[in-house]
């Protein structure tokens, strides 16, 4: 996969994504294939591309902050790039910490509430 190029069915059965996606991703700009008539080709950078996409996603950045992100690389290199993930991941990791313990304290009250409601069950 590294030296070839995907076809547009290829990069959506290699990255487990709908053809809805990956159009979407080209059209906001995040992926940006070779085109040769009505196909499209996805480069090593277009699947690496894609592979720091999905990566964010997962660590809950928005797409908007992915695509600022991979520009800073083209813009600016590898160091301000670092940089600039090191900031997001900071807020991140904050806001996913926040999250965590949000749902710690929603699923320890249905707990309790799972078990009153049991107790009330059987005692009648």
């Amino acid at each position: 996969m590294s030296d070839q190029r995907l076809t547009f069915k290829e990069m959506c059965a290699a990255f487990d994504v709908t053809p809805r996606t990956l159009r979407y991703y080209e059209y906001i700009e995040l992926l940006a294939p070779e085109k040769e008539g009505r196909s499209r080709f996805y480069t090593p950078r277009e699947v690496a591309r894609m592979t720091l996409i999905l990566r964010g996603r997962k660590y809950g950045f928005s797409l908007e902050e992915i695509r600022q992100w991979l520009l800073i690389y083209e813009e600016k290199g590898t160091q301000a790039q670092a940089q600039a993930f090191l900031e997001l991941a900071d807020r991140q990791l904050v806001a996913l910490e926040t999250q965590k313990h949000e749902l710690e304290r929603a699923i320890a009250e249905l707990r309790d509430l799972r078990e009153t409601t049991a107790q009330a069950q059987t005692e009648s």
